[in-house]
């Protein structure tokens, strides 16, 4: 089990867990309790599906377990923990796996999407291309961007859902590569379908919130056999652990303003990325809105919202077998990976 386990995410979240010896199921989470939801739906994904029908249900079992569990703690005490559990179909959240919270439709992926990060990147190849000064460089990646600003549509692409892995599993690093890194994101989850949406309608899309880690294999992300062609990002970024999703999916509702969340990531110990969602580009109606131009949002659709400064690359630092990250995003919870060597 994993050594923190967030307890305050709203007045309730969702998620998929496993007893010991059982199948995954979806659960409603509300403080340190878990109701089991298979007689409400099969997945939390189907959850999402109807999303407007079942969010009232959701409620009000939440309010279920803010009625019952307190009355009843005292007429708990002295019996085992299987008969505590099975209860109305509430477990004891620490006795549980977490697993990824859903599994996703499509996984819309944006980057270069943090002015800081970007700046920096920018920066950095303007002194080692053209032998600029620090502050030269800087003073053009600054108005580079603001064009981008005023101009420029969002960069997205397509992950594989078969990346995901849980918040507390393993990574496992792939044995091709060396410079595996970090890039810590907010993700949002459409709650209902539509297609070329308005940037002033698109949060009414938005069902929740999670976190995702997308990691990349750096040295992998660039093809020297077809340079024409440039990057590689289903090779960098779609290894098998390389997303590490959840704990849970936060209702938006419970969220506050998803532009003014701060994002920390912590590579054994040490804080890497430490950010507000503030520093956003494109802010999360202007993707959804620039998404769905291109393909149809459908409900239980993932998508990343882009990375803040800090990676591995700008430090010179990657990850090794060994190696802990620990992230967290405000009021969705937290996770801990470590990471081992690929067979």
């Amino acid at each position: 089990m994993p050594d923190r386990i967030p307890l305050h995410v709203g007045p309730f979240a969702l998620g998929t867990f496993q007893a010991h010896g059982s199948s995954p199921f979806p659960g409603l989470v509300v403080g340190p309790r878990v109701r089991d939801l298979s007689d409400v739906a099969p997945s939390v994904r189907a959850v999402v599906e109807d999303w407007a029908g079942l969010l009232p249900r959701l409620a009000d079992l939440a309010q279920e377990s803010e009625d019952t569990h307190g009355r009843d703690e005292d007429q708990e005490v002295g019996q085992s923990q299987d008969v505590r559990q099975s209860r109305a179909g509430w477990f004891a959240l620490a006795e549980l796996r977490v697993l990824a919270p859903l599994e996703p439709g499509q996984i819309l992926q944006s980057g270069a999407n943090y002015r800081k990060h970007v700046v920096d990147l920018v920066a950095a190849e303007t002194q080692s291309v053209h032998g600029a000064t620090p502050e030269e460089a800087r003073a053009d990646a600054e108005r580079m961007m603001e064009e981008r600003i005023r101009t420029g549509v969002p960069y997205i692409f397509l992950g594989s859902p078969r990346a995901i892995c849980g918040p507390y599993d393993d990574v496992v690093l792939p044995t091709l590569g060396e410079q595996h890194d970090w890039e810590l994101e907010l993700a949002l989850v459409i709650g209902k379908s539509g297609r070329s949406i308005p940037a002033e309608e698109a949060m009414e899309y938005v069902a929740a919130y999670t976190v995702c880690n997308d990691l990349t294999t750096r040295d992998r992300l660039y093809r020297p056999d077809l340079k024409a062609i440039g990057t590689d990002w289903f090779t960098a970024k779609n290894a098998d652990t390389f997303l590490p999703t959840g704990p849970f999916l936060v209702p938006a509702a419970f969220v506050g303003d998803p532009s003014d969340l701060r994002i920390t990531l912590r590579h054994n110990g040490v804080v890497r990325q430490d950010e507000t969602t503030k520093d956003m580009i494109f802010d999360i109606p202007r993707l959804i809105a620039y998404a769905s131009s291109t393909t149809t949002l459908r409900p239980g659709d993932l998508l990343l919202t882009g990375s803040p400064a800090g990676n591995g690359a700008h430090w010179g630092v990657f990850l090794s077998p060994g190696d802990v990250l620990e992230a967290e995003i405000t009021g969705l919870g937290h996770q801990r990976n470590t990471v081992r060597s690929g067979m």
